[in-house]
Order: C-alpha cells, then sequence, then structure tokens
C-alpha cells in the first residue's frame, strides 16, 4: 500500500483526497519508481482544483514531475537503484502522477537524475524550472547574446520565472522582471534582477509597435502580456513563448515579425525528446546556483499539497512548491468532504431490525421529572 492524492469525478463533480492505494492500482508501465519528492506547477494547480479540465481520465493522480529511485524495470536503459527525473509527457492528465509514494511509468519518458542534485533541489527545479532551461536554451541558440541589451522575463515571481532569472544571470545578461507582486523585488534581485518592473505595464492593450526594449523575451503568460513584448522587443531579437497564466490569447499584429524581423519560438516541455531534456539538465547542472533554488522553493508534505494547490492558482506562491511525498498525516473530514444526499444510500425497511418492546426498558414516574418538566 502507498498513500497518494487522487482526482474522481462523479455526477456532482471533482474531488481529490488523500487515500491509500495498492500498488496492484498502478498504470501499466516497465519501470517501477518510490518517488522521493513530487511538486506543484501552473499545470497541477489547475488539475487538483478543477479550475481547468486538464486531466483527461479519471480516477487519476495528479502531479506532471516527480524524483525517485528505480525499485524494478523491464527497460533496457534503466535498472534497479538508478535515480531519475520525469517532467511532462501526459503524466498527470492522461497517466498516474507523481504526488504518490510510488509510480510506473515508461521508461522512454525518463532522465538521469543530474549527480549535481539531491531529488529534492530537483523538483525545487521542476518541469518550471526545467522550461526556463529550455528557453534560455532557445534564446542562445537563436543567437541572443548579453551585448545585445536587456532580457525581459515575465511572470516572475512563478517557478520559471525564478530559474529563467538565475540562468540568464549567470551566463551574462541584464534582466528586468515583470511581476504582479512588488513586494517581491528583493527576492528578484537577489536572483540577479537589476530592474523590477509592475505586470500592468504588460497586461493591458497596446499599440501594435512599441518602444524597442528588449534584445529577448521570456514570457510565460501569454495574452496581452506577450502581445507587449512583442510589440516592444528590439530589431531582430527574440521571444519565447511558455506559458498562458494570463490567458490562452495573443491579442496581437504581425507587425513585430515583418517590420522588425522579431522571432517567436514556441518551447514545449511536454513531448521534447530525451536529448532537448538531457541538455536542458546539463544546463541547470553547470549553470544554476544550489543556493538559489533554496530562495526559489518552499516544501510541503504531501497531505498539505491540496491546499497548496490552491493557494497557487490565487497567486499567493512565490516560486516553487516542493512536495514531500513521503511526509503525510491524514486530516480529519471537514464539511466541504461531506457527501450529498443519495436515495440509492437509504437501506431498504427491515422488519427484522425492530427491537420488541420490554416493560423493563420504562422508567418509574417521578414528582421531581414532572416539575422540571
Amino acid at each position: 500500500m502507498f498513500s497518494a492524492l487522487l482526482i474522481e469525478k462523479g455526477e456532482t463533480g471533482q474531488t481529490v483526497s488523500l487515500t491509500r492505494l495498492d500498488e496492484a492500482d498502478l498504470p501499466d508501465g516497465d519501470v517501477g519508481i518510490e518517488v522521493e519528492y513530487s511538486t506543484l506547477n501552473y499545470k497541477d494547480g489547475l488539475a487538483i482544483t478543477g479550475a481547468s479540465p486538464v486531466v483527461r481520465s479519471f480516477p487519476m493522480v495528479p502531479g506532471i514531475d516527480l524524483a525517485g529511485v528505480v525499485t524494478d524495470s523491464a527497460h533496457a536503459d534503466w535498472h534497479k537503484g538508478d535515480r531519475v527525473v520525469l517532467n511532462g509527457w501526459g503524466v498527470g492528465e492522461n497517466h498516474w502522477g507523481g504526488l504518490a509514494q510510488r509510480a510506473r511509468l515508461d521508461g522512454d519518458w525518463l532522465v538521469p537524475l543530474p549527480p549535481a542534485f539531491t531529488a529534492r533541489q530537483a523538483m525545487a527545479i521542476g518541469t518550471a524550472g526545467y522550461t526556463a532551461s529550455l528557453c534560455v536554451g532557445a534564446l542562445l541558440e537563436h543567437g541572443v547574446r548579453p551585448e545585445q541589451g536587456e532580457i525581459l522575463v515575465t511572470g516572475a515571481t512563478g517557478g520559471v520565472g525564478g530559474v529563467a532569472i538565475a540562468l540568464l544571470t549567470k551566463a551574462g545578461f541584464t534582466v528586468a522582471a515583470a511581476t504582479g507582486n512588488a513586494s517581491q523585488a528583493e527576492y528578484l534581485q537577489q536572483l540577479g534582477a537589476v530592474s523590477v518592473l509592475d505586470r500592468a505595464e504588460f497586461s493591458e492593450p497596446g499599440r501594435p509597435l512599441q518602444k524597442e526594449r528588449w534584445a529577448g523575451v521570456i514570457d510565460s503568460v501569454g495574452s496581452h502580456t506577450l502581445a507587449n513584448a512583442c510589440a516592444q522587443t528590439r530589431y531582430g531579437g527574440t521571444v519565447a513563448a511558455c506559458g498562458l497564466a494570463q490567458g490562452m490569447d495573443f491579442p496581437a499584429s504581425v507587425a513585430p515579425f515583418i517590420l522588425r524581423g522579431v522571432s517567436l519560438l514556441g518551447i514545449d516541455s511536454v513531448r521534447a525528446p530525451r536529448t532537448v531534456r538531457t541538455t536542458a539538465w546539463d544546463r541547470l547542472a553547470r549553470d544554476l546556483d544550489v543556493d538559489a533554488l533554496e530562495a526559489i522553493a518552499q516544501e510541503v508534505g504531501l497531505s498539505e499539497a491540496i491546499a497548496a494547490a490552491g493557494r497557487l492558482m490565487e497567486g499567493e506562491v512565490r516560486g516553487r512548491v516542493v512536495v514531500d511525498v513521503n511526509r503525510w498525516t491524514f486530516q480529519p473530514l471537514s464539511p466541504s468532504a461531506v457527501q450529498p444526499f443519495s436515495r440509492s444510500a437509504v437501506q431498504p425497511f427491515s422488519r427484522s431490525a425492530l427491537q420488541p418492546f420490554s416493560p423493563s426498558a420504562l422508567q418509574p414516574f417521578s414528582r421531581e421529572h414532572r416539575e422540571q418538566a
């Protein structure tokens, strides 16, 4: 038996709970894993809260990330005792994920845990940090260099933003961080941001072409923010888009692309091949200051992950949430956990269940009782 978060869907909607499962319940896969740590990403928040229908089948164990140890393997690349990391591949959406003490996965989805990181540190990075590394790699491969000007990072206090700032700073770039939380300015500066901007500068409709400001952009927000970032990118600059925190829409014009030669690169972290993933993790192991992870990450136990997901969706979480799946307690029943009345649950009347009347069960009359009445 093992502990896990389980999302179920019934006639009254979606529910999520901490529960105990049998290893026989695990889905098909050629590698078994003892999970040490998982994490909460924006997509996990959507899945756990039900804010968006990202879960494709039920019941589902959420968690698009995990780090742990191989317990058994029928895959040629993995053996018992190997330390591995999983990011994406539809895990937590179509296949049971990492917010559990056990997992069974396709070995093609796994990458080795870099020796530079512990399992906890790898999950402090998680899909968000791995995606940030993909974005930084895309800018570098597209020819963006520090001497060309500032790099804008939107959604800066999020998981992608924090790791992106740290990696860009290590690579010698000057970074401007856009956030809606001015109180986090010192935190962003500690990560390496030279300037901190109010996200309101980017979140409303703007002109198709604006003053040229950025040699490159890493955007995890989408919508008007991405459109304005493109409109402010310098001639020949590059924008890496990897998220949709503000929205899936892109209310922009072609002007930045055909008049300034701006390149817009889409960054996919879910289905990237292993070679691309390994390169991204190698960059993280080489360039990411482990001390920065302590500033970026906070830890919760498995039993606290449901509440943490709600805070994440409310924008109350800074950086990354690491989940220790081996730290949990079952909570007492709360009113919200009470199931609605179901007529099918009512037991049929049984005459045999009636108790026969007994005169000895009657209490003798007492004047004292009468006066109290």
